[in-house]
């Protein structure tokens, strides 16, 4: 018998998902909108998985397909504008709690953000929620050869523009 996906075994990856979510939209604000939202979607019907170890590609999975249709939602309406940045809290490793690390930090995410969809996902596949090659071929649906070369083309960008 296959296992159900307990509630319990998505509280183990919020932070993984969260990293993702936020490299994704670009927003702190965001990314904790698209994990709920993403929450609320797999929790909403019974869902089995293989093990738990397969968990976690299918909620990053979920967690994008979300995305997108959120953005396809929001290209059809109409456009606001952004408040002021300056008031925004960014919440830092622990290792690295300084100002200039959150600015860092804001900037690699943006940078993260500003990608192509196809290199995005897979920097916030590998570098932020910590999939390997393997895993995160499969979760998105392309060669291992492939990952490995959007997460080249993604990681040189992102050094560009954080440089």
């Amino acid at each position: 018998m296959t296992p159900e996906l307990l509630p319990e075994v998505l509280a183990d990856h919020l932070d993984r998902l969260y990293r993702a979510a936020w490299a994704m939209c670009g927003s702190r604000e965001d990314a904790e909108d698209l994990v709920q939202e993403t929450y609320a979607r797999v929790l909403a019907k019974k869902r089995v998985i293989a093990t738990d170890a397969d968990a976690l590609p299918y909620l990053l999975t979920v967690l994008r397909n979300t995305f997108r249709s959120s953005l396809r939602t929001r290209s059809r309406r109409p456009r606001t504008s952004a408040l002021d940045d300056a008031s925004e809290v960014v919440l830092a490793a622990p290792a690295a709690t300084g100002p200039q690390a959150i600015v860092e930090a804001r900037a690699v995410f943006a940078a993260i953000a500003a990608l192509p969809d196809d290199q995005r996902d897979v920097v916030a596949a590998v570098d932020v929620a910590g999939l390997s090659y393997a895993e995160a071929a499969e979760t998105l649906g392309v060669p291992t050869g492939t990952v490995m070369s959007r997460l080249h083309r993604g990681r040189s960008r992102v050094a560009a523009a954080v440089a």
